[in-house]
């Protein structure tokens, strides 16, 4: 049986369910819920602090987990990253008062707040900057202005939070996190129905990020265009020629970026198509 650690709450458990529900697997109705077995699939779910997720699942007690790249590295566990899932994403930047420091050199001999403390002291040890981090569990911006430290690194969005404590960003960014899927790392080939269901979970999970990427598009176009119609969608390997009633017209279908669906529609009506209709893609396997 898969066993398998998704986020209890946070920003990280509504779509790690989401996704996974869209993969074809059971989720949990009640946030109350902490364990649930998914017959069907012959996978178990446990709902964790994202936080724990890393040690939980580098220990081997579990086979796979979604949690925050910058979750997995500040863990310091034994567990490794399968392949980012689109979501969550986020970047750490080190902050402090206007003037205190403008590169990452010069916070060497100085305090540095954060909530994740393995991540920041391993990137500060990887560039030979000695400093002393100090772990904090939220509200680092404060820190500053209350004397406990000289420089923050936190998670920054839009930068208003640290703006209203009066402090600025500087250097480059330590990190850009977002989901991701991760296993231990003593885990691989131990077992060939284990490594079975892994592949199988990864294939659907990119299936639906996939789908999630991509829309279907179908259009009929004069045959003496196919070649520049095709130049504008073509797909994923190469698009579907479908022939027509009418011998001088053909159907096309391919799969477009969705961000760029109305663009293409645009373009292809230029070039002389019509009926051109897009599908969007609940799951797929490419």
């Amino acid at each position: 049986m898969l066993r398998v650690a998704v986020p209890n709450k946070g920003s990280l458990a509504d779509p790690a369910s989401h996704m996974l529900r869209e993969a074809g697997y059971r989720q949990r109705t009640q946030a109350r819920e902490l364990v649930l077995h998914d017959p069907e699939n012959d996978t178990e779910f446990f709902f964790l602090r994202p936080r724990d997720i890393a040690t939980y699942v580098g220990s081997g007690q579990l086979d796979v987990g979604i949690t925050g790249r910058d979750l997995l590295l500040d863990s310091g566990s034994a567990a490794h990253e399968l392949m980012p899932l689109g979501f969550g994403a986020s970047t750490f930047r080190f902050a402090a008062l206007p003037g205190a420091a403008s590169t990452t050199a010069q916070i060497n001999g100085l305090r540095v707040a954060t909530s994740y403390p393995g991540l920041v002291g391993q990137y500060l040890t990887e560039r030979g900057v000695t400093a002393a981090v100090i772990r904090l569990d939220g509200a680092v911006e404060t820190s500053v202005r209350l004397g406990v430290a000289d420089v923050i690194a936190d998670v920054v969005e839009t930068g208003s939070t640290l703006r209203q404590a009066g402090l600025e960003v500087f250097g480059e960014p330590i990190l850009r996190s977002e989901a991701v899927l991760i296993r231990g790392d003593g885990t691989a080939g131990a077992d060939p129905d284990l490594e079975t269901a892994i592949d199988q979970l990864q294939r659907r999970v990119n299936g639906v990020m996939v789908a999630a990427t991509y829309v279907i598009m179908d259009y009929d176009v004069p045959s003496s265009l196919v070649e520049l119609a095709c130049a504008v969608t073509p797909g994923i390997e190469s698009p579907t020629i479908s022939p027509l009633h009418d011998p001088a017209w053909v159907a096309v279908r391919a799969l477009v970026p969705r961000p760029e669906t109305n663009q293409v529609m645009d373009e292809l009506y230029d070039l002389g198509a019509r009926g051109i209709l897009v599908t969007d893609i609940h799951a797929c396997r490419l």
